[in-house]
This record gives C-alpha cells, sequence and structure tokens, in this order.
C-alpha cells in the first residue's frame, strides 16, 4: 500500500504484525501462510527503541497455498488421547 487511504486490489488483505521478537512475528506470518497465498513479508524495527518487530505480508484471500485437506487436521479438535 502506498499510503494510509489506498486500498488493496479486491481479495487481497494487507496484514501489519507486531510482536516484541522476530521469532513470534514469524511464527504469526507462518500460520497466515497455511490459510493464504501471500506475498515475500517485509520486515521493519518496532517500538520505541526499535528492538520488537513489524511484519508486513500481503495474503491472497481468493487462494489458498495447498489443499484444504492438508490444512483439516491442524483445525480439528483432538480427542482425549490426541487422535484427530
Amino acid at each position: 500500500m502506498n499510503d494510509d487511504l489506498s486500498l488493496p486490489a479486491p481479495g487481497l488483505a494487507e496484514v501489519r504484525i507486531t510482536a516484541a521478537s522476530p521469532d513470534v512475528a514469524q511464527k504469526i506470518a507462518q500460520a497466515l501462510r497455511r490459510w493464504f497465498a501471500s506475498t515475500e513479508q517485509r520486515s521493519y524495527p518496532a517500538g520505541r527503541s526499535g528492538s520488537g518487530t513489524r511484519l508486513q505480508i500481503t495474503v491472497d484471500t481468493t487462494r489458498t497455498p495447498g489443499s484444504a485437506s492438508a490444512l483439516r487436521p491442524w483445525l480439528a479438535p483432538r480427542d482425549k488421547a490426541g487422535s484427530v
């Protein structure tokens, strides 16, 4: 996005992730990639001291990165024995 007034194309969403550590921000970006096709993330320092991380990623809500069946086990509740 070029400025705060512009919107992404239909079907796209700009996501900004802010976290205290790069590892946490990366985990969230990876979770988004499980569900949506996306661009490469862009990383910037965040916070007053610049010690945090801000990631920006564009996700395409019209496409998935893989089959829905591959994602289903991640979503399905597990029974007490731990099986899906």
